[in-house]
């Protein structure tokens, strides 16, 4: 105890504790630097964004548009095996394609054999180039799939857990 109550008197810990704090302060303006340039580059870009402060931890938090893409079960579904399986493989070339050009976030089949088959979210400034992308699916064109595109807001940077 008498230990503890000595090193707070030591001055090269002081040192050590000012030296902390000086560098999480700087920490935090380049962070805030970071997040107001965050901002600013998605705006310019069209994104739609917004922000508020987390009660509970005292962050801000970056709220983005995205658009979630639910690909619906097409009315034209009357191909042969060999058919499907082509299009199932340019629709995943598709789908990869968004991903690696930045333009889609996630993509994913339902676990059901539902109406709605899957989505994916669009990380794009308008629902009309999310509309437009979507509609360049092989699927989609063939009218095996259909899309009902709905914008969706995310908080930026987080991820799925």
């Amino acid at each position: 105890m008498l230990a503890v109550l000595f090193s707070c008197n030591n001055p090269q810990e002081k040192e050590e504790t000012n030296t902390f704090v000086e560098e999480k302060e700087q920490a935090l303006e380049t962070e805030k630097e970071s997040a107001a340039q965050l901002k600013k580059e998605l705006t310019d870009k069209g994104y739609q964004i917004f922000d508020y402060v987390d009660e509970k931890t005292g962050d801000t938090v970056l709220m983005q548009q995205y658009f979630i893409a639910f690909l619906k079960q097409g009315t034209n579904r009357s191909q042969n095996k060999a058919e499907a399986d082509s299009l199932q493989k340019l629709h995943l070339a598709h789908l990869g394609s968004m991903y690696e050009q930045g333009f889609a976030d996630i993509s994913g089949p339902f676990g059901d054999d539902g109406d709605i088959r899957g989505i994916t979210i669009y990380n794009v400034p308008t629902q009309q180039m999310a509309d437009s992308l979507a509609n360049m699916d092989p699927m989609v064109q063939a009218g095996r799939l259909a899309i009902e595109i709905h914008p969706w807001w995310a908080a930026k940077g987080f991820s799925l857990r």
